[in-house]
């Protein structure tokens, strides 16, 4: 598979990782205690850098990305930290990493086909 199309699977993977984390936490919304959670930004070193694979390898990072704890969110009387409008907007923004994603996706395949004389 062409570098650009790994690279387009794998930002496209990140957003959908992304978009059930924060489906997660708009489930968990009324939860007393729950803690809202992100991914990172999707990086394209996640794709093309050192992996290590299994745990006895010394470089590299794990091969996925973890979920971490929103910190700077106000929490209500109950301990929650999810506000549903900061959702939202995580959302959309996942969202359109995923159409990014498949748009670079369908280009490369365009152009694949087009020097293969097909359309």
């Amino acid at each position: 598979m062409p570098a650009i199309m790994r690279l387009a699977a794998g930002s496209a993977k990140q957003a959908a990782a992304r978009q059930a984390v924060i489906s997660g936490n708009v489930a968990n919304a009324d939860t007393p205690g729950f803690r809202a959670l992100d991914l990172a930004p999707f990086s394209p070193d996640d794709d093309f850098g050192l992996r290590r694979t299994h745990p006895g390898h010394f470089a590299g990072r794990e091969g996925r990305t973890e979920a971490f704890e929103l910190r700077d969110v106000a929490a209500d009387p109950n301990g929650n930290t999810v506000d549903l409008e900061d959702q939202v907007l995580r959302g959309i923004d996942a969202a359109r990493q995923h159409d990014r994603a498949l748009t670079v996706y369908r280009s490369a395949l365009g152009m694949m086909r087009a020097g293969l004389g097909r359309s």
